[in-house]
């Protein structure tokens, strides 16, 4: 008997530990809903002098002191020889009101790791908006772009942040280390170079839509699904319905539109593709692209960052949102199970790039 009293008291505990846990998400999500989305921040690295504390990091373990010494000497020699010159440069161009304009040139990084449905855009506009807000002539713009594409509208919108890049006349170089296919070679199309790894994925030129029909189960099952539009062609393709021959037609003739607009695109922005050759949503490894003329130079982003840094300061800008307080008590597996449905049930009407 005084088993049963003590387990039962060990069950009551913890359905309240459990319907406390409940309530605290409960609340959270409800503060989380009435607060709206939390605002980010900046994160800025620079890179230049990152590299440089490597450098000097290794030196110490390469070379004895006499040498750490010198060189320490004679650097410190040159910056305030650089320091000077740097003086007397500003003090010129403040009395010809140009202060702004005599500041060191800059190359901006900017990270793009794009999903299906590209919603890293949030980001990459504030990180565009801030560098367009700063940049000066001189200055360069980097994208470090991995994407193997994802929703038309979404990679669209994507690709005209990069395009605001080249509307204010800032150099932009896309590097593509892994992968930059369909959606995401429509962002890389954009820049006025396109440098990629020597087996980096890229191209992909085409259009792709798919969805599970669910219709032969239902009816095995004696369940009926009833669907009213306004419109002939509100819907063509659905998931739980009978799919018609002309529903079918309707859409594939929407893919090859969409295919149409995409094939546009890339001419625009690169007038000496072969696209008959390269817009079969076919993909190609580096060095086999750059003999196809997708993209520019065998490198990678280190190697252009490297480079940049012996010239130019260089600086990794990264919009950062902070969490909401229901994503850190609920977690990230519903907000995963929902959007893995919503996905389904969008790419069913919504074309993939």
């Amino acid at each position: 008997m005084e088993f049963l009293l003590d387990y039962g008291l060990f069950l009551a505990k913890i359905v309240t530990v459990l319907a406390a846990i409940v309530a605290l998400i409960v609340v959270a999500k409800s503060v989380g809903g009435r607060t709206g989305s939390a605002k980010g921040e900046l994160e800025i690295t620079n890179l230049t002098e990152q590299r440089k504390q490597t450098v000097e990091q290794l030196e110490h373990h390469l070379h004895d002191d006499a040498f750490i010494k010198a060189r320490d000497k004679a650097e410190k020699k040159a910056e305030k020889e650089k320091a000077k010159l740097r003086e007397k440069e500003i003090k010129k161009a403040s009395k010809g009101g140009d202060l702004d304009s005599k500041r060191e040139p800059h190359l901006f990084v900017l990270d793009f790791v794009g999903s299906i449905d590209a919603k890293e855009v949030a980001s990459l506009r504030e990180e565009v908006s801030a560098i367009l807000a700063v940049a000066r002539v001189g200055d360069e713009v980097l994208v470090r772009l991995e994407s193997g594409g994802g929703m038309v509208h979404a990679y669209g919108l994507a690709s005209s942040q990069l395009d605001r890049i080249k509307g204010a006349n800032l150099p932009l170089t896309i590097a593509v280390d892994k992968v930059a296919a369909s959606g995401g070679y429509m962002m890389a199309c954009i820049a006025d170079k396109i440098v990629s790894a020597p087996f980096a994925v890229v191209g992909s030129i085409g259009v792709i839509a798919q969805l599970p029909n669910f219709n032969k189960l239902l009816k095995k099952n004696d369940i009926e699904f009833e669907q009213l539009t306004a419109g002939e062609y509100k819907r063509t393709l659905t998931m739980f319905g009978e799919n018609t021959d002309k529903a079918r037609d309707k859409f594939k003739e929407e893919l090859e539109e969409t295919h149409g607009l995409f094939k546009d695109f890339i001419r625009d922005h690169r007038p000496a593709l072969e696209l008959e050759k390269v817009a079969t949503g076919e993909h190609w490894f580096g060095t086999q692209a750059k003999a196809l003329g997708l993209v520019d130079d065998i490198q990678t982003s280190d190697d252009v960052v490297t480079a940049a840094c012996k010239e130019k300061t260089v600086l990794s800008i990264r919009y950062v949102q902070k969490k909401k307080l229901s994503d850190k008590f609920a977690g990230a597996a519903g907000q995963a199970a929902d959007n893995v449905l919503m996905k389904w049930i969008s790419r069913g009407q919504r074309p993939i790039v």
